[in-house]
């Protein structure tokens, strides 16, 4: 029979070990999260639900998502054990610069209607973290002004084709003025996706005041005070728009664009050029024909054509057909450090981030994209550890089997 009495004090001491008293709101529940899903939760229960689904959301039904976390939640690692890896390096070279981590942050419009602090937060942490961030031509922060916040980091522009031609060389000279490293020119949008969930909401760009959303502010009194006390939520390269997202693209974007405009955007950008929006290995060879330095097997994160192909899938072989001429980068479903493991084992140079930093930014501003860092570091020096491999550039194909 097991004899029972209580403990006393000084047997109790040790076991109590409070934790300290966190006054700081936001740190407090950074602190709570622990992978992209706990600050995407966060972020949903802090921000209105028709910009929480902007971000969160696909196009029409939504398979194209769907198939890509699946691919990558059903992949399989290869471990190698008896190997020193009591110290592993998480860096990587994407366009002959070195990067402390092997991701870059996708660019991402309207970035100040997550936060009110937008493409500066985001930027700022990405220089301390030292990943590329990538600033897009519907960003709410102004070229020069970006470069400006963050003047050591590695800062590269997202590039759409407009139908004013005559504006998109001012922009592009712009940016070479002002010293951004690469160009990322984004080629899958020749017209705007079905967003089912922005149109159901009543999404706008500026967000309307309706009776649905004073309601739903209600609810995110915090998210509001941000939006109605801080500079008017404008687009920085262009005029103000008010209308939904897909006829802004429609509007602006240039459905004309083909392979020989890559001459022509060479006419006014002469660093490292990156071409996004490759769907299947024929069009890699295109563009790598072109004379692109860098291409990203996306399909802009299952928002443009639904049941498209899932990029990951497309890594070896497109590897395999261009990687010795150009750098492959891929992007769609990826929400942790191991997924990312997984590209880079299959032969990809990097991995593009857009929801995972989108969540982090709502969940906490500029110290929740510090979270998202740390979060991602962690995962990823601990996935390299436990499959044997001491550094990125030692991960091969072998380690990983996709399903």
């Amino acid at each position: 029979m097991t004899s029972r009495r209580l403990l006393t004090p000084a047997e109790l001491k040790p076991l109590l070990r409070l934790a300290p008293l966190e006054l700081d709101g936001t740190r407090r529940r950074l602190a709570s999260a622990y992978t992209v899903g706990d600050l995407r939760a966060i972020a949903r229960r802090r921000t209105p639900r028709s910009v929480f689904d902007y971000v969160d959301g696909s196009a029409e039904s939504e398979v194209s998502i769907r198939r890509a976390r699946r691919v990558l939640r059903d992949l399989t690692f290869h471990p190698s054990v008896l190997h020193d890896v009591s110290s592993v390096d998480t860096s990587t070279t994407m366009l002959g610069t070195r990067m402390d981590l092997p991701y870059v942050l996708s660019p991402t419009g309207f970035t100040r209607m997550m936060h009110h602090s937008g493409e500066v937060a985001v930027a700022r942490s990405a220089q301390r973290a030292g990943v590329p961030y990538t600033l897009s031509t519907m960003g709410t922060t102004g070229i020069e002004d970006l470069a400006a916040a963050a003047p050591d980091g590695h800062n590269w522009f997202g590039f759409y084709v407009w139908k004013d031609r005559a504006s998109s060389e001012e922009i592009l000279s712009r940016v070479a003025a002002s010293g951004y490293e690469a160009l990322v020119l984004t080629v899958d949008v020749p017209v705007g996706g079905a967003r089912l969930r922005d149109n159901r909401n009543g999404f706008s760009i500026p967000p309307r005041l309706s009776l649905k959303t004073i309601a739903d502010g209600a609810m995110h009194p915090n998210w509001w005070i941000d939006f109605l006390t801080t500079e008017p939520l404008r687009f920085a390269s262009f005029d103000s728009w008010n209308d939904t997202i897909e006829a802004l693209a429609n509007h602006m974007f240039d459905p004309s664009v083909q392979l020989e405009d890559l001459a022509w955007v060479r006419q006014f950008w002469k660093g490292p050029l990156v071409v996004k929006g490759i769907q299947t290995v024929e069009d890699a060879r295109r563009v790598a024909d072109a004379g692109a330095d860098g291409l990203v097997l996306s399909n802009h994160g299952g928002r443009q054509l639904d049941r498209a192909p899932v990029p990951l899938t497309l890594v070896p072989q497109t590897v395999a057909a261009v990687g010795d001429r150009c750098e492959v980068f891929v992007d769609t479903g990826f929400s942790s450090g191991a997924d990312i493991v997984a590209a880079l084992a299959l032969g990809a140079k990097g991995v593009f981030l857009g929801r995972a930093y989108l969540y982090a930014l709502m969940a906490g501003g500029e110290a929740g994209v510090d979270r998202l860092h740390e979060i991602l570091a962690g995962q990823i020096a601990r996935t390299l550890r436990l499959l044997g491999v001491r550094a990125v550039d030692e991960l091969t194909p072998e380690h990983v089997t996709l399903p």
